[in-house]
This record gives structure tokens, sequence and C-alpha cells, in this order.
């Protein structure tokens, strides 16, 4: 009797040789593909990173221009300077107070004018290219724009236009200099001004991911509109909202441009903010030292919190709902459809 003799099947070693080298071949072709980034990488790390290291060491070292032979190195007072220095922990309030204000008001704001562009109405397309319009102009030309247009005593929109009602009424209103009377108010105004259409484009985008069969359902079992929004809308937009006051405080912490040309930080250090005063400490007090541990404190913060934006944003892309599929058309014979073009 006969025996066929089957093929004995590849062995375990073959297989992981077989998977390993496909493995390398993967990994060399995934890093073929990196060689074109690899300039940007190599510009990136040189115009971003080198500095920050640079500045990391100067915040260890005693260096003042005004005193050029007392450097010295080693040492955490600057650290110990910043957080025990009175004009700097001003500064540090100053700055939450800015902050908060700035993105709690222009998120209320933001979201007030998303819920109106996201009904339909005549020339939607306009009003929100016009709305949009101030988060586009430089900061320092909207700074300039606010301090002498608008905030202006004597030629200023507000005085004019105070003066022009009291004129109708048979009143006078004295001129009020509205930077020295409110300075934060008036920083924060700008701010707000600047920082709403921001808020209102991530908000927008929120509103226009929501479902509408939820909502036509809660229309159709009696549900009211504030209801709609409280139960419905402000749930849905909630990840939205939270990723706007994330990114608000990222870039709100680094504010410059408006303390500088309308309040210059003062009356004294009413305004003074962080990175102002890191300006001061830099190019008044001439200390690098101190004002280097200032700035390394900053983007420590301004990291902590721009982590938690990007896993707040990896989790809203994570929780997307995938686009529904169309239905596919049932196909017609082509008998019945000549059939129907006669009719």
């Amino acid at each position: 009797m006969s025996t066929v003799s089957m093929p004995l099947p590849a062995s375990n070693t073959a297989i992981e040789a077989a998977q390993a080298d496909a493995e390398r071949r993967q990994r060399r072709l995934r890093a073929r593909r990196r060689i074109p980034l690899l300039p940007g990488l190599i510009f990136l790390i040189v115009v971003t990173q080198l500095p920050f290291v640079v500045t990391i060491v100067m915040s260890f070292m005693r260096w003042n221009l005004m005193r050029p032979n007392a450097i010295k190195f080693g040492t955490l007072a600057n650290y110990a300077t910043v957080l025990s220095d009175p004009r700097m922990l001003a500064a540090m309030i100053n700055t939450v107070v800015m902050v908060v204000c700035s993105v709690g008001i222009s998120l209320v704001i933001g979201t007030c004018l998303a819920l109106l562009l996201n009904r339909k109405f005549l020339g939607r397309g306009i009003v929100r290219t016009l709305l949009i319009t101030p988060f586009l102009i430089m900061p320092m030309a909207a700074a300039l724009m606010w301090k002498h247009l608008i905030y202006n005593p004597t030629y200023g929109l507000i005085n004019g236009t105070l003066g022009v009602i009291s004129k109708l009424f048979g009143g006078s209103v004295p001129q009020t200099d509205w930077v020295s009377s409110a300075p934060m108010v008036a920083v924060i105004v700008a701010l707000v001004w600047t920082w709403t259409p921001f808020m209102m484009l991530i908000t927008l985008a929120g509103l226009q991911s929501q479902e509408l069969d939820v909502i036509e359902a809660a229309e159709v079992d009696g549900a009211k509109t504030f209801q709609i929004f409280c139960h419905i809308t402000l749930p849905h937009l909630r990840r939205y909202l939270e990723l706007a006051i994330v990114l608000g405080i990222i870039y709100l912490l680094n504010t410059y441009d408006q303390v500088y040309t309308i309040t210059a930080g003062g009356p004294g250090t009413a305004t003074t903010n962080l990175p102002y005063e890191i300006y001061l400490t830099a190019f008044r007090k001439f200390d690098y030292g101190e004002a280097a541990a200032a700035g390394v404190i900053v983007v420590i913060l301004s990291t902590i919190i721009a982590t938690f934006g990007l896993r707040l944003l990896t989790s809203i892309a994570d929780q997307t709902p995938p686009p529904p599929k169309q239905k596919k058309r049932a196909k017609v014979p082509a008998a019945a459809a000549e059939q129907e073009a006669q009719r």
C-alpha cells in the first residue's frame, strides 16, 4: 500500500523571518517618506528650539548689562526673584484678569453670533465676512485704531457720539480720557473685539456639525427653543466651547501689542501683564537673566494649557460621527426606462 507524502508546513522560524523582513521594508519606506520633511524640521528646530534652550541657560545666569563684570552662572536667584517680586506678582494678577475677562466675554458674544449665523437669512455670507474682519486685522493696527479713533478724548468716537447725543438733549458731556480713567477696561474691550470672531468660528463649526434629526424630533415632541438650546445644543457644544477657551487662553497669555500701544502698562502697573513686564525687565532694567526666567515660566504655563488643548482636540476628532452613507439608487431596467421616456 503506497503512502502519499504531504508537504510539510513552513517552520515558525521562516515565518518570523519573513515578517521581520517585511517590517524592515516598511520602516525603510517610512524613513524615505520623511526625508523631504527634514529641511523643514531642521529649520523649525533652529528657529524655535535653540533660542528656547539659550533662554533656559540665561535664566540660570545673573546677567545684567549694567554690571557686565558680575555675570554668574548656576543660580536659582532669578526664579526666586520672579516669584517674589511685587511687580511680577502684580503682572501675574493683571494677566489672569485680562485673560479671564477677555476669553469669557468674547466666548459669550461669539456664541450668540454663531447662533445667529447658523440660521438662514438674506445676506448671511456678507454678515459672516464682516464679523470675521476684526480677527484679520493686525493686532498693532487694531490697537492704534482703538487708542486714537475710539478712545481719544478730543476726537475719539466715544466722546464724539456722546457729545452729539448730549447736544440733541441740550446738555454737555465732559471730555473723558477713557484710557486713563479705565485702563484695564480699555484693553479688555480691544481684546474682546479682536478675539470674538475666533470664538464665533469655533462655535459655528460645532453648530453646523449638529444632527438636525435630533432637533426636529425635539420640536415634534413640543420642546421650546430655549429647552432645545439648554438640553441638546449646549451639551453638543461643550467640547467646542472648551477648545475655544483653551486656545483663547494660550493666545491671550502672550498679549503684548494692545498693552504696549494703548496703555504702555499704565497708569503705573495697572495693565502691566507678564509679556510686557518681561519686555520692561529685559530692555528697561537690562536684566536678561530675570527676564529669561519669567519667559520660561510663561512658556511652561502655555505648554501645560496647550497639552490639555491638544488632548481635547483629539477627543473631539475621535467622537465626531462619520458622515451618513448615501443610499444607492435602485437600477432601473433599460426597457422600463425607455417606456417611461416614451410616456
